[in-house]
């Protein structure tokens, strides 16, 4: 049992290590080159939100977003990470309301509508839970340059995943990358210039 929990957690460490530099240097090579690469990430979704609504991504048009990966029975990283989105919203006072945070699970199977409702209403209410089928969570997954996979464990399973906070604008378009680490004084700092933008 500890060896499979151990050998979890070092295939959560590389997955999070290697997605996170692999993210870090598209943004990079654009900001270096003027490339358009890091452009690339988003574009159109379709999914399922947790009212059991079908909804798009022209459905958040028109406001600023975080986007994060993750699934509800995750131990440490989506708890931390959407505690810390929460106190992010709190520490910017009004401006919160020009920012709309998603996550998209990338645990379909178990995370139904009602159950994305009950996890994400405990942390903000202002945090839409977002689920589809597995066809579109991978579509989803891809446009955002996000990783997953399913990890066995014994009967059981977890979700290997990506940890990057993607900042969208409100035309669509990618911004840049919070880290699920950064601190909400940190979150804050970086997101205030930008929804000051409008």
């Amino acid at each position: 049992m500890k060896r499979g929990l151990l050998l979890a957690g070092l295939v959560i460490a590389a997955a999070v290590f290697v997605t996170s530099v692999a993210v870090l240097l598209l943004e990079w090579r654009a900001h270096e080159t003027g490339q358009t690469t890091a452009a690339d990430i988003g574009g159109p979704f379709s999914l399922t939100d947790q009212d059991g609504k079908k909804v798009t991504d022209a459905d958040y048009a028109g406001q600023w977003k975080l986007v994060f990966f993750g699934f509800t029975y995750c131990p440490e990283v989506c708890p931390t990470t959407l505690n810390r989105i929460s106190l992010t919203l709190k520490a910017l006072g009004p401006l919160a309301d020009k920012l709309h945070p998603l996550f998209i699970t990338v645990d379909p199977e178990r995370d139904t509508p009602d159950v994305m409702k009950s996890y994400v209403s405990a942390f903000d209410k202002r945090i839409t839970g977002l689920t589809g089928t597995p066809a579109e969570i991978d579509a989803v997954a891809k446009a955002y340059h996000a990783f997953y996979q399913k990890v066995p464990q014994g009967n059981d399973y977890t979700m290997d995943h990506s940890t990057l906070i993607y900042v969208m604008r409100p035309d669509g378009r990618y911004e840049t990358l919070l880290r699920y680490d950064d601190s909400p004084a940190e979150m804050a700092e970086k997101l205030k210039p930008l929804l000051q933008q409008g």
